[in-house]
């Protein structure tokens, strides 16, 4: 017996560390605002105390700790058992404690004349003069960044005539991995690199796949700096010389701060994208709040979240916007779908992608003469004519024919591939990129990527591993038809034209509304350009991202929510400069309500992936309109203090402790908002809201109210007629949406619009009401 029990006893002391142990994850321990009151020496004092108290040993709780927020958050990162998050779960001073995402997604030339920004003396819109001029393009104003980093010596990020640092600039520039402090100059005026979470999830930084320092190892980073805050450079152009032209963003002269915290994903390719995970995006928010940024930049997101209080961007913008710094996202690429949206925090403007008046062209020729309309911006094949094949005709032997239809990975077959252009359909949740590096392992000389019908109209503008188009279902079918009439079919893929076209249009790959957050909040706020946006690039990553992609460049042609979220941080950048008294708010409501829900030929904006008119769901209040948004006459002010009284509704776990000096009401309902537009989950009776309209115009005025209604919604507004003859004079109406007899309508979502106009200003406000 003994004997049995020495050798238990010896079996647990040598059993294998992982059985006995409990594997540890970061969570992130929030308890609010910081009150100002201690030094960053007792802050990091006081949360070590906190995981001392479920710790072993002092040496445990300082080991496992990552950050500790010290500017604006208050609270800290650590690598915790779920036993111990547990527990400080239940401390009565911790607000929330939330496990680590392990991944928030990263979601130019043209794009500024088409919004109409630009220096022409013709630009003078309504009465505030020229945008661009009048904030000497962006001068002094801070724009961070959160996100790949950055290649300093871009073309694009020039100090060239620049002032000196603005002497309330707190920022530092580190050090790292190819990267020194004479990167930063008076453009880039800070720089910082945030890794730890990434670290202790992934190990080491891989040198060989990625920069420990700010410097850029992606291009994802570079571009969306460039599309806000680049300098003008000449000549530019894409891969194969698409979009060449004039490359600048929309606040040239504005400093750019860089807070890299996203990286790449060992072992993946990064054209599957970069891993960002919470506790290193957090610790970005607080070191741009300390070193203070007017405006943060941040195109990334997460799209499963389910509360506010767990959503670490809602958190960092909230403390941003405490500090009087606006913070614009992307909402993500994750479209068509409804519900798909990320960054639904309503202090933040939620940016959706839509396209330009440009379209990068590149049509089919097929042997039998016929010409079908295709898009690209990749290489093209010449006046060559190749045999044709249809990917699914082309399967190896015994394979799948779907997985080849679809040109997956190791589906094609090189004896019916070799020297041919392959007809590849989109779809099976493959990316674009690799479709190309199927057909070129095959053999295949160029490619002819074809759209589900689902896909709408919008080409995805996606610059191909191989010579490659894009063709829209409809030609694709009449594609297949030549090539099933004919014993040898063939075609060419010919040089990249550009071509005006209707824009803008819905992209169908932007993510939707509704609100899956606060069915009571419309979401997104508004779209800008995201399709094919040509800005700077960082030559470490080839402009596929491809490993197998030898090419490097320094500008390139990306499409994403990525892009059409820098567009908007510039406009916003430019209205801080010519109206520094302005809230937060009231800029968000400038931008949304001058908006245009219009096209270039005046008939509505539509969604791709429908072909009809995008609904507030697609573009928010419509494309922004930077210079009508200089001069909006009213706009809808919300403080600080209203949006903790929002989040006394939505989400009491935030609010809680995050400002005990926000006293709830007992009733509290979330579209009380003072927002400038509205969503009523279901109207079936009369639903009426308060708002409250500023004026900011240094003139008299008398505002006279419209509508546009769709069918079963009528509408009361009280009252119908303001008069204003100062400048922050306030006045309150009341709105009245209500369900009609019209049940042509049911089961639905519908939407329309109310305006405020004075015959110079038009405050328009986007409404979205489901029909029951």
């Amino acid at each position: 017996m003994k004997i049995q029990i020495l050798h238990l006893f010896l079996v647990l002391i040598f059993l294998p560390p992982l059985v006995l142990s409990v594997e540890k994850k970061v969570y992130i321990v929030y308890f609010g605002e910081h009150d100002g009151t201690k030094t960053f020496h007792e802050i990091e004092k006081t949360h070590h105390s906190y995981l001392h108290s479920v710790k072993e040993s002092e040496e445990d709780a300082k080991s496992s700790l990552l950050y500790s927020y010290k500017n604006s958050i208050n609270g800290f990162a650590a690598k915790l058992t779920p036993d111990e998050a547990s527990k400080l779960s239940k401390m009565e001073e911790v607000i929330s404690v939330i496990p680590s995402h392990a991944k928030y997604r990263a979601q130019t030339t043209r794009s500024w004349d088409f919004v109409g920004l630009n220096d022409h003396p013709s630009s003078s819109v309504q009465n505030g003069g020229n945008l661009l001029l009048n904030a000497e393009y962006g001068k002094n104003q801070i724009i961070g960044f959160i996100d790949s980093g950055l290649w300093p010596e871009s073309p694009s990020f020039s100090d060239a005539g620049m002032e000196p640092v603005p002497s309330r600039w707190k920022g530092v520039c580190l050090e790292g991995n190819s990267f020194n402090k004479t990167n930063c100059n008076r453009k880039i005026i800070g720089a910082r690199y945030f890794y730890k979470g990434f670290t202790s999830s992934y190990g080491d930084v891989n040198p060989s796949e990625d920069y420990l320092s700010p410097r850029d190892a992606d291009g994802h980073g570079t571009h969306t700096a460039s599309i806000a805050a680049g300098r003008r450079v000449e000549y530019v152009a894409g891969v194969g010389g698409a979009g060449r032209g004039t490359a600048s963003g929309g606040a040239p002269m504005a400093r750019i701060a860089i807070y890299k915290a996203c990286w790449a994903t060992p072992g993946k390719p990064k054209a599957d994208g970069n891993t960002c995970t919470s506790e290193d995006i957090l610790a970005a928010f607080d070191a741009a709040i300390g070193d203070g940024v007017d405006v943060l930049s941040v195109s990334l997101g997460f799209s499963d979240q389910d509360s506010l209080d767990q959503d670490i961007m809602a958190i960092g913008s909230l403390h941003a916007l405490s500090h009087n710094i606006l913070t614009v996202c992307g909402a993500g690429n994750d479209g068509p779908k409804p519900s798909t949206l990320s960054n639904t925090a309503p202090w933040v403007i939620t940016v959706t992608a839509n396209s330009i008046d440009r379209q990068f062209y590149s049509p089919v020729y097929l042997g039998n003469g016929v010409e079908i309309p295709g898009y690209s911006i990749s290489e093209n094949t010449g006046n060559v004519m190749y045999p044709l094949v249809y990917a699914r005709d082309a399967a190896v032997p015994g394979g799948s024919l779907d997985s080849a239809e679809y040109c997956l990975d190791g589906s094609l077959d090189p004896y019916k591939v070799n020297g041919k252009i392959v007809l590849c359909f989109v779809g099976d949740g493959t990316g674009y990129l690799y479709k190309g590096v199927e057909v070129s392992k095959a053999g295949g000389v160029g490619m002819i990527l074809a759209h589900p019908e689902s896909d709408g109209n919008q080409p995805s503008y996606n610059i191909n591993f191989v010579p490659a188009t894009e063709v829209m279902y409809d030609d694709a079918v009449q594609i297949i038809q030549y090539i099933y009439s004919t014993m040898y079919p063939t075609a060419t893929i010919m040089p990249v034209q550009s071509r005006a076209n209707e824009a803008p249009v819905a992209a169908s790959f932007s993510s939707r509304g509704p609100n899956h957050i606060d069915p009571n909040l419309l979401k997104p706020d508004i779209t800008a350009p995201g399709v094919a946006i040509l800005a700077a690039w960082s030559p470490a990553s080839s402009p596929t991202k491809l490993p197998y992609d030898p090419r490097s460049v320094q500008y390139n042609i990306f499409s994403g929510t990525s892009m059409a979220c820098p567009h908007v941080s510039a406009a916003a950048t430019l209205l801080r400069a010519i109206h520094p008294d302005w809230s937060i708010s009231a800029i968000k409501s400038a931008l949304m309500t001058t908006a245009t829900f219009t096209d270039n030929f005046n008939n509505n904006i539509k969604d791709s992936s429908t072909n009809t008119d995008a609904s507030p769901f697609a573009i928010g209040a419509g494309q922004f309109q930077p210079q009508q948004a200089a001069d909006p006459g009213l706009v809808y002010d919300a403080s600080y203090e209203d949006y903790l009284y929002y989040l006394c509704a939505v989400s009491p776990a935030l609010i809680s402790q995050a400002n005990p000096k926000v006293a709830c009401p007992d009733q509290q309902v979330p579209y009380y908002l003072n927002y400038p537009s509205i969503v009523i989950p279901n109207l079936y009776g009369t639903v009426a809201f308060t708002r409250t309209v500023t004026n900011v115009c240094n003139c008299q005025s008398t505002y006279i109210s419209t509508w546009s209604l769709p069918p079963g919604v009528g509408i009361v507004v009280s009252p119908s007629v303001m008069y204003f003859d100062r400048v922050g004079q306030k006045q309150n109406f009341t709105l009245e949406l209500f369900r009609t007899d019209d049940y042509s309508a049911k089961n639905q979502y519908v939407h329309g619009w109310f305006m405020w106009s004075d015959g110079v200003h038009t405050v328009r406000s986007v409404f979205a009401a489901f029909l029951s």
